[in-house]
């Protein structure tokens, strides 16, 4: 359920997004990002109706990494309507990440 998405995609896949999406940056070498990786296949189809979880992989996509100041692995950034709404840097866990994904939605709204 978790997508990747690239440079070239990005501002498609998560910026024009109508649905919110929450974007991993991580990196295949980064043991908290794959302790995270099923947490984050979790999430995806705990609310797979309304919200869309994707990851970046910083080696392979500086760009986008570079624009989001990315200095840390996992991040996690939360859009909605394109603009970035919460931020998580580090593992988290899922019941936290829930509660933090649910808090900024209803900030949002």
């Amino acid at each position: 359920m978790v997508k990747s998405v690239d440079d070239a995609a990005f501002d498609t896949q998560v910026l024009a997004s109508d649905t919110p999406v929450l974007v991993e940056f991580g990196a295949e070498w980064c043991p908290p990002c794959r302790m995270l990786a099923p947490i984050l296949e979790d999430v995806a189809s705990d609310r797979a109706s309304h919200l869309r979880v994707v990851t970046v992989d910083v080696d392979a996509n500086p760009i986008t990494q570079e624009r989001y100041g990315v200095m840390s692995l996992p991040t996690l950034l939360l859009f909605v309507g394109g603009n970035p709404v919460r931020q998580v840097i580090g593992f988290v866990s899922k019941g936290r990440l829930l509660a933090l994904i649910d808090e900024a939605l209803q900030i949002a709204a």
